[in-house]
């Protein structure tokens, strides 16, 4: 990994931190999801583990950390790595599959969550099934991040696809 990956990794970091601050007065809507998602895309997997660890972590020290920290950064890197296999099945993911995997992904998150109840208290379904009303909350929050962020991103990386090929290149 160079220095100009990590740099991107950073930058996207700090959106997702600032989004997830911005947006936290709508329950289970913020761009961190989506940014994690669009980043496991195009930059692999391994670049959204580090997304998702990095993001979760921080934003956690400004707005609370507890045993839903772990799981959090569990369910993201899910997340990061489906994303990243989805991009080796598809050489250029199409808007809409991306649209669609934010939509799984909010669900997925959410009963990633749901688990950490069950760790606690031993009950499962009836805390995932109170959540379902935030966790659809989540997955069209995931779609409209998506569907604003993902044109943008994916033009701006392929500048990122562009300078990595032409260093390798050149040495």
């Amino acid at each position: 990994m160079n220095t100009y990956k990590i740099t991107i990794i950073a930058l996207l970091a700090a959106m997702a931190i600032a989004g997830r601050y911005v947006f936290q007065f709508i329950p289970n809507v913020q761009p961190v999801t989506a940014l994690i998602i669009i980043c496991g895309i195009i930059l692999g997997p391994l670049s959204a583990i580090l997304l998702a660890i990095v993001t979760t972590f921080l934003s956690n020290m400004l707005m609370g950390m507890g045993i839903w920290t772990l799981w959090q950064i569990i369910s993201w890197c899910i997340i990061g790595v489906l994303s990243g296999l989805l991009s080796k099945i598809f050489k250029r993911v199409p808007l809409f599959i991306t649209v669609l995997f934010a939509v799984f992904s909010g669900y997925l998150y959410g009963f990633v969550i749901s688990l950490t109840n069950y760790q606690i208290t031993g009950q499962f379904w009836p805390y995932y099934i109170a959540g379902l009303p935030f966790d659809t909350s989540h997955a069209i929050g995931n779609a409209v991040f998506i569907i604003l962020l993902y044109p943008i991103m994916s033009h701006l990386f392929s500048n990122y696809a562009v300078k990595r090929f032409t260093i390798k290149n050149t040495n």
